[in-house]
């Protein structure tokens, strides 16, 4: 075809990795992160890797810069899709790693398989089959990573730097064999070398799936902790509120069995003009009434226990609190459900503020808003960062998530809000 007829071919198979390996790229990190597959995704990436290759296809720059200009591309694309920075990073390493080791792979079985004196369109057929035996091996591979694999919100994407710095060792050994090994075209052909290459990258591959299972192992022995972690905080809670029910019970009963008694006294005194004297008794029984009574009335009895409970310790700590809200009755939101987000939302806002040096408040307000009801906790707190998500919030998150609800957090300054909403239908 002579040598315009080579450079088209190079021209169109760079074109094609180039394409083939934007739309994986950008397709394994959606499917990774949980995010909708969106066409500025894939353009942006592609327009990055085009101009990418156009600047330094220039110079002599070797594969480590190209490579590394990838994985810069490919992070800010996922900065962009909104996932956080270590989950981006961990994403981009594993999706430049697993293409360059399925394009590795079939380097050394074109190097085994195409002998170097061969020319023309023969060399030109074998070469597109092994591109696109790559693109295929690559996509295969993407696939067995996302079997064990998730960085969706919510599954313990926090703990992705675990897995980071085994993709970074995997990357770096991959990067070590391409810079090292391999050409466009192999000038000298090898066998036994590229055979040897051909199994470390097989087993490299192996090593990353065990290495994703353990994770996903790991992160399933998190998930299954903090369910303890909830059972556990809920059983005490039970104890809690049946020793506070007990007790509120006894109390009443043993002012019921008095009320005659003191209706008696409170005749006596009036009928025999101790007007004042009565007043006072009667302010005495008051206290003794207000005593018996939750100091909420949400129209849920457990709740009402609950805040009781969680409300005089935060008074204890010196903290002014201010509750609305009347919870919907038979809406299908089992009362378990309610003391778990009522626990835990105020026993994190009584963290936040127990330790605070000015003011120490706590607003709770709930609403209707057609099927769904809204909850708010909002309390005062420190003007630095808030600290990451614990147990308290993951299991607040769960109980909205059961009823097809939404779990947000927000901070301004110093005061920080947790929104919960329910679906009541």
């Amino acid at each position: 075809m002579g040598r315009n007829g080579i450079d088209w071919f190079s021209l169109c198979l760079e074109g094609f990795t180039i394409a083939s390996l934007g739309i994986l790229h950008v397709g394994f990190l959606c499917c990774l992160s949980g995010k909708d597959k969106r066409l500025r995704y894939f353009a942006g990436y592609l327009f990055l890797l085009t101009v990418l290759q156009i600047v330094l296809s220039n110079g002599t720059w070797g594969e480590i810069i190209p490579i590394g200009a990838e994985l810069a591309a490919l992070f800010f694309v996922s900065l962009a899709m909104g996932n956080s920075r270590s989950a981006s990073l961990t994403a981009s390493v594993l999706a430049v790693y697993v293409s360059q080791l399925s394009f590795g792979m079939a380097n050394s079985m074109e190097a085994m398989m195409i002998p170097p004196a061969l020319r023309g369109w023969r060399l030109y057929v074998l070469v597109s089959l092994a591109a696109w035996i790559s693109v295929f091996l690559c996509a295969g591979c993407y696939w067995l990573v996302l079997r064990f694999l998730s960085l969706k919100e919510g599954t313990f994407a926090p703990y992705a730097w675990i897995l980071l710095m085994s993709g970074l060792f995997f990357f770096s050994a991959e990067l070590y064999i391409i810079q090292t090994s391999y050409t466009y075209l192999p000038i000298k052909q090898e066998p036994a070398k590229h055979m040897v290459l051909l199994m470390l990258q097989v087993m490299g591959m192996g090593a990353l799936i065990g290495t994703l299972y353990a994770y996903e192992h790991a992160c399933r022995s998190f998930r299954i902790q903090a369910e303890l972690d909830s059972l556990e905080q809920a059983a005490q809670a039970q104890k809690t509120y049946v020793a506070e029910a007990r007790a509120r019970y006894e109390k009443t009963r043993s002012f019921r069995h008095d009320v005659r008694n003191h209706f008696l006294v409170l005749d006596g005194l009036l009928g025999s003009g101790r007007i004042q004297e009565a007043k006072e008794y009667l302010k005495k029984l008051e206290t003794t009434a207000a005593a018996l009574s939750f100091p909420c009335q949400t129209g849920n009895p457990a709740v009402d226990v609950l805040l009781g409970e969680k409300l005089e310790l935060a008074g204890m700590k010196g903290i002014k609190w201010e509750i609305s809200a009347i919870l919907p009755k038979d809406c299908g939101i089992d009362d378990f459900d309610w003391c778990v987000i009522f626990a835990n939302g105020l026993d994190n806002a009584i963290a936040a503020c127990e330790n605070l040096a000015g003011e120490k408040r706590i607003c709770i307000r709930g609403e209707g808003q057609g099927d769904f009801y809204r909850l708010e906790f909002g309390n005062t707190c420190s003007f630095g960062p808030i600290s990451p998500a614990g147990t308290g919030l993951f299991n607040v998150k769960a109980a909205s998530e059961k009823y097809r609800g939404v779990m947000m957090t927000e901070k301004t300054e110093n005061w920080f809000s947790l929104n919960v909403l329910l679906n009541l239908v």
